[in-house]
């Protein structure tokens, strides 16, 4: 089984959901982490706090240099992750439909480099990947 990464791209400067809206992305979110545990394809999964509370570190002239806040501004922003198994880019984009739909944003979709699927092929292709399915 290869590891995928499945990153929730939150828009920057948007208004996060309440109340109802949110509850029940949040009862979605329990749905589909329960359908990735049920299924042998949970890893791991976790929300993130906005970019404004990031702290950079850059190597630069052999120390560290610490910074606070993002380093450059951008239209989104990574808001949660879930790491996943799966026999291969296919499976691995269903689960990520899967989680477009639970946090209702874009889901990036990415291969961890130097694993192989079952086939021996590196997920960099895909049935669905070419038709738009999953």
């Amino acid at each position: 089984m290869k590891h995928y990464l499945l990153s929730v791209i939150t828009p920057t400067g948007g208004e996060p959901p309440v109340g109802e809206d949110m509850a029940r992305i949040g009862r979605n979110l329990e749905i589909f982490h329960r359908e990735l545990r049920e299924a042998d394809a949970w890893v791991f999964a976790g929300g993130l706090h906005g970019p404004e509370t990031a702290t950079v570190l850059r190597p630069q002239g052999g120390d560290v240099l610490i910074t606070d806040g993002p380093y450059a501004e951008g239209k989104e922003y990574l808001g949660g992750i879930c790491l996943i198994k799966a026999p291969d880019l296919d499976a691995a984009l269903h689960w990520g439909r899967r989680a477009a739909w639970a946090t209702t944003l874009p889901i990036e979709v990415r291969p961890f480099m130097g694993e192989t699927d079952e086939t021996g092929e590196t997920g960099e292709g895909g049935a669905a990947r070419r038709t738009g399915e999953a």
